[in-house]
């Protein structure tokens, strides 16, 4: 009977689609490959789920500032920015507190942010060297004002 058994088997189509390379493979083997596959599947979902807390087409630097652990400074920071601009507000002076805590934030997270305080640390050095051209610049402005106004009057005084 169990020629019979057998025999009937073999005539039988599959149920499932048969597939060489699992079929060869022991049981064992096919569940390492399915954990493998779960947190792939896992970390799209959540890079799904990132992606719909993304606003369309934001920015790349914002994508990178809420991907840190400054998320919430960050979003603070900028809705701050967005209602300064909205009702002509100076940002400066509104969203002071909020760009404070900001850096902080950063700071106490280096290792994320080092990119961003790298930029900011060069160009503040940027701009304080802009500052002492234009401070040197005005400087010789006067300098030659005054040596010109001198020249005048020993002009006038040779005149009189």
């Amino acid at each position: 009977m169990a020629d019979s058994t057998s025999k009937t088997l073999e005539h039988q189509a599959p149920t499932q689609a048969s597939n060489p390379e699992s079929d060869s493979k022991p049981v064992d083997e096919e569940k390492p490959q399915e954990a493998d596959e779960n947190p792939q599947n896992a970390s799209k979902e959540e890079d799904e789920a990132e992606d719909d807390e993304e606003e369309p087409g934001e920015c790349g630097f914002c994508v990178f500032m809420k991907g840190g652990g400054c998320k919430e400074s960050f979003t603070a920071w900028e809705q701050c920015i967005e209602e300064s601009e909205k009702n002509k507000e100076d940002i400066v002076e509104k969203c002071f507190e909020v760009t404070s805590a900001l850096k902080k934030c950063m700071e106490a997270h280096p290792d994320y942010y080092q990119p961003i305080l790298q930029a900011e640390k060069a160009a503040e050095a940027e701009a304080v060297k802009e500052l002492e051209k234009e401070k040197a610049a005005e400087s010789s402005k006067d300098q030659n004002a005054a040596a010109s106004e001198q020249h005048s009057d020993s002009i006038d005084k040779k005149d009189a």
